[in-house]
Order: C-alpha cells, then sequence, then structure tokens
C-alpha cells in the first residue's frame, strides 16, 4: 500500500488503515522533511464536525486535540462592511459552546504528531523524498512508485496507490481527470504573530458579557460582507491565521495579491480588522494566495486499486471548513475498498457506487457556495442561510458518518428517496436565497444595529447538534433522517413565507410542490431573524 503525499489527507489515510489492519504493509511518500513547521505551515486550520469526529474518535486522536488544540467556539459571522465599531454590527453564532466538539488545528502541530503516530504503528513514513513517476499495472500486478530521496533513487511496489499529494494532484494530471466547476472564487492568506482578539475591539460590558465564556477568539470569526469574508483562525502555537476569501467577479485578485494590497484592502472593507493587525505585536509570518481555488476531479475511486484523496481529488471553499470533512469522508472509502479486496472480495463495484457517492456529496455541497457570495454582505438573508445550511448538514451528511454507515451500500439505497427530497430541499432554498438577496440589494433593509442572532437558544438547532452523538442503529437511523428532513421541511416552509412578507412576487424556486400539504406548525426561528428595523 503507497500514499503519496504525507500531509493531512494521507496521513490519517495511514493511520485508519492500520488501525482497521495492523498487518497491511503501509508507506507514505512525502516531500517536506519532518518535522515542518509550526503555525505557518498550511491552512485548512478550522475543523467542523464530521473532520472533528473523524480525528477524535475513529482515529482516537481526542487525547492531542484536547491538550494540544484549541476547542472552537463555532462559527461566528460579524456583518462588518466598512465598519469600525464591531458591538455596533449583527453577529450571529453562539452565545455557549455546542454539544459536539470542533477544534483549531494548527497544521504543522498536527501533522507534525500524525508522523510520530504512523511511525509508532508501524507506518513507513518516507518523508523528504520527491515521487518520479507512478507506473499502475492491469490485472493483478503490483503498482510501481519510483521517488528521489537524499539524491538517491528508490522505488516500491504496492497493490494500492493512493494520491495524498494536495493540488500538486499527482495521479489526476497522469490520469487526465482535472475537472473545472463554476465557483469561481480566490483566496489570499497568511498568519500573524499573537493572538488577535475581537473582544479587545469593544469596551461595552453587555456586548462582551453575550458570550459564556467571554471567548470570541477561539471561533472561526468571518467578517462578511457584499462578495466576501475574511477569517481569523487562532492557532495554538501562539499564532492567528487570516485569509480573504472572495467572488472573484466583484473582488479582483490583483486588489490584495500582496500583504500591503491585503491591508490596504482591509482598511477600506473591514477597517477595524485593519487596525487591530497594525500592532507592533502582529509580526508577519508568511503570505500566501490562490486563484480559483475550488475544482472537481472525474473519478477519486478505481476498481483498479487506485484512489485520491483530500485536495488531490476535490476542493470546494473554506467558508463552512469542509476540507477535513471530505479528507474524512474519502478516506473511510478507502479503508472500505482496501479491507474488501484484503479479504479477497470483488471490491471493483464498491469503487464505482463509492465514487458515485463521493461525487454527488461533493456537488450536494457546492451548492451552498455557487452564486452566493453577493449576498455574504446581508445582515437579513445570510443568517437565514447560515442557519439552513447547517440544518441540511446535520440533517443527513453528519448522521450518516457518525452513525458509521457511509460505505452501507445497502441502507443508502433504502435512504435514496429521502436523500434526493433533502437535495431537491436544498436546491431550491439555495436559489430562493440568491434571488431573496439580489432583490434587497435593489431594495436594501433597514435592519437593527448590534444585534446578536443566538444559534444557541434555538432548541432544535441545538438539539440537531447534539444528537450527532446518538448511537443508531440502521431504523433507528432511518427515523432520525427522516424526522431531519421533516425539519428542513418546516425550515424551508417558513423561510419561503417570510422572503415573501418583504417580497410578495418572488418565485417559490420549485419549493412549493415539495411543500405541499405542510400543516402551519411551530416557527422555527425568532423573527428577529428577518426582522427590519421599525
Amino acid at each position: 500500500m503507497a500514499i503519496l503525499g504525507g500531509g493531512l489527507a494521507g496521513l490519517t489515510l495511514a493511520l485508519q488503515l492500520k488501525r482497521q489492519d495492523r498487518q497491511l504493509a503501509v508507506s507514505v511518500i512525502e516531500r517536506r522533511a519532518h518535522p515542518v513547521r509550526e503555525a505557518a505551515f498550511k491552512v485548512g486550520e478550522s475543523t467542523v464536525e464530521i473532520g472533528a469526529h473523524y480525528f477524535a474518535e475513529v482515529l482516537g486522536l481526542r487525547g492531542h486535540l484536547e491538550r494540544e488544540q484549541i476547542r472552537k467556539f463555532g462559527f461566528r459571522f460579524f456583518f462588518s462592511e466598512g465598519q469600525q465599531h464591531i458591538d455596533q454590527c449583527t453577529e450571529l453564532g453562539v452565545s455557549q459552546l455546542l454539544p459536539t466538539p470542533s477544534w483549531q488545528i494548527d497544521r504543522g502541530r498536527f501533522e507534525n504528531f500524525l508522523g510520530q503516530q504512523a511511525r509508532a504503528l508501524g507506518v513507513d513514513f518516507i518523508d523528504g523524498a520527491s515521487v518520479r513517476g507512478v507506473d499502475l499495472a492491469g490485472g493483478q500486478d503490483d503498482h510501481a512508485v519510483r521517488y528521489q530521496r537524499s539524491g538517491e533513487a528508490a522505488q516500491l511496489s504496492a497493490r494500492w496507490v493512493v494520491d495524498a499529494s494536495g493540488r500538486a494532484g499527482l495521479l489526476k494530471r497522469k490520469l487526465g481527470l482535472a475537472q473545472a466547476n463554476d465557483h469561481n472564487a480566490n483566496a489570499v492568506w497568511w498568519r500573524v504573530d499573537g493572538l488577535v482578539d475581537p473582544n479587545d475591539w469593544s469596551d461595552d460590558p453587555a456586548w462582551l458579557a453575550r458570550c459564556t465564556p467571554p471567548e470570541r477568539w477561539r471561533s472561526t470569526n468571518h467578517m462578511c460582507g457584499p462578495g466576501y469574508w475574511f477569517w481569523l483562525i487562532p492557532l495554538s502555537s501562539g499564532a492567528h491565521s487570516l485569509g480573504i476569501v472572495c467572488d472573484a467577479d466583484i473582488h479582483p485578485l490583483d486588489t490584495m495579491n500582496t500583504h500591503d494590497k491585503a491591508m490596504a484592502w482591509l482598511r477600506e472593507h473591514q477597517p477595524r480588522v485593519a487596525t487591530a493587525l497594525e500592532r507592533r505585536e502582529h509580526t508577519l509570518r508568511d503570505f500566501l494566495f490562490l486563484k480559483h481555488f475550488s475544482y472537481g476531479c472525474k473519478q477519486v475511486f478505481s476498481g483498479d486499486r487506485w484512489a485520491l484523496t483530500g485536495e488531490a481529488g476535490v476542493f470546494l471553499d473554506p467558508f463552512y471548513s469542509p476540507g477535513s470533512d471530505f479528507i474524512a469522508i474519502s478516506n473511510t472509502y478507502v479503508a472500505e475498498l482496501i479491507a474488501r479486496d484484503r479479504a479477497g472480495g470483488n471490491f471493483a463495484p464498491y469503487a464505482s457506487i463509492f465514487d458515485q457517492l463521493y461525487q454527488s456529496f461533493y456537488e450536494n455541497t457546492l451548492t451552498l457556495y455557487q452564486g452566493q457570495y453577493p449576498l455574504f454582505g446581508d445582515a437579513q438573508v445570510m443568517p437565514v442561510k447560515v442557519i439552513w445550511d447547517y440544518t441540511y448538514y446535520w440533517a443527513l451528511l453528519a448522521p450518516l458518518f457518525f452513525a458509521g454507515r457511509l460505505t452501507d451500500v445497502s441502507l443508502l439505497g433504502r435512504l435514496r428517496p429521502l436523500l434526493l427530497r433533502g437535495r431537491a430541499l436544498n436546491l431550491g432554498l439555495q436559489a430562493l436565497l440568491a434571488d431573496w438577496g439580489r432583490r434587497n440589494r435593489a431594495a436594501p433593509p433597514g435592519l437593527t444595529d448590534g444585534r446578536m442572532l443566538d444559534q444557541r437558544v434555538i432548541g432544535w438547532f441545538h438539539e440537531m447538534n447534539r444528537a450527532l452523538n446518538d448511537p443508531l442503529d440502521s431504523d433507528a437511523l432511518n427515523a432520525r433522517l427522516q424526522a431531519n428532513v421533516a425539519r428542513m421541511e418546516w425550515l424551508a416552509g417558513e423561510i419561503l413565507t417570510r422572503a415573501r412578507l418583504r417580497h410578495p412576487d418572488i418565485d417559490d424556486h420549485g419549493l412549493q410542490p415539495l411543500l405541499a400539504g405542510l400543516a402551519a406548525g411551530e416557527q422555527s426561528l425568532d423573527p428577529a431573524w428577518y426582522a427590519d428595523a421599525a
């Protein structure tokens, strides 16, 4: 078994495979020499529920996460375009931690730890080595991987080859699997020394007391405006990760592709952030940018005993931090294929099925971002979108992963009509939200300044997060997913009703037939989530 790349995807796959089968010989070839640098190493530092559960429970790394990384205080959003006074902006987030944990990951520290763990489990971790070529074999012959280390050429044979080389995409390029998508977005990012704490930006006691504990800095903080968002993520090594992500047509990359340009951009769009970052202690550690960062892949799993995982396959968008989620999902499928092969079964049909499932998860998640950046600064519509997007994630994909059922083809077949219904609801809702945002831009609503939209007090929302940890057999899982999709229907109906209160002629975007016969029920969200100022 050869894994090309010893970053987050490759090393976690190696650990998962060795935990699954200690007799399996696993080699990982990694270009960088270990230990790697902490803090300014790689982005993708924020985890959400699936990825966090994968690291903590599937791989058994909870102890490291709790001791060496930062417990995340959820996502937090400030609608702060052009604002100096953060306490006068609409804030969306939780006032207290939700039950299911996630963490902010210092990628250098974590990958060093993963490398140590891999070697302790008997993985042949070949760091400081460059892959020079891969010869994929036909039939039952082993594949050959050629690499170079310390100036010397070497080769290893492997029944399976998994590309975890990130954007280098070694197998993707060799096999012509690259596939563009319609999400035209760019990103710039950098790391600075020290903690950047939003609580330092206000001395209003009531505002500071809205969170318990008052530690907004532990959130993945999103500073939002039309066509963009800016992230602030704390790292346990004593640095802060920062980044601008934007619609390429609204905010061109050449307006922010150096540190000086990015700071000038922040002074215009997020002046309070710029003021904070100009403090002397926030020494610049690095600066990078990436154009058209989102992409797909024609195939990621093959019955010919190769696979792609992590960014070597697909990449979505960092807004909801799905990177580690998709590593968890793809690694789980790879591990299942190898286990079936090791057991002597016919695994090739499963490779095709898993590829279709993974592609559907990617395509469905992509809809959360495509064409939606223009409404990111809308403090009326965007909070509703965030609640909907969370609900969709916690309703279907997350429970399937937590229950360990992503590879249960029989169950997934029975659930197909329900999954398709959830997909149809989401497609209609995303179109409705985009339409609502366009209409608001033509006639902007007045909104109360300084609102706190506290996700923690939405009872059903809190319960969906907590319930991810419930042990469920197949029947109980089926019932849970049915109830979750019913919740999606209630929420979709309420959102459509609220959108029409402001824009009576807005189209239903195919939602009405899906909601036919839905009786009036309890309100899913407080009216403040939609409210215009009096």
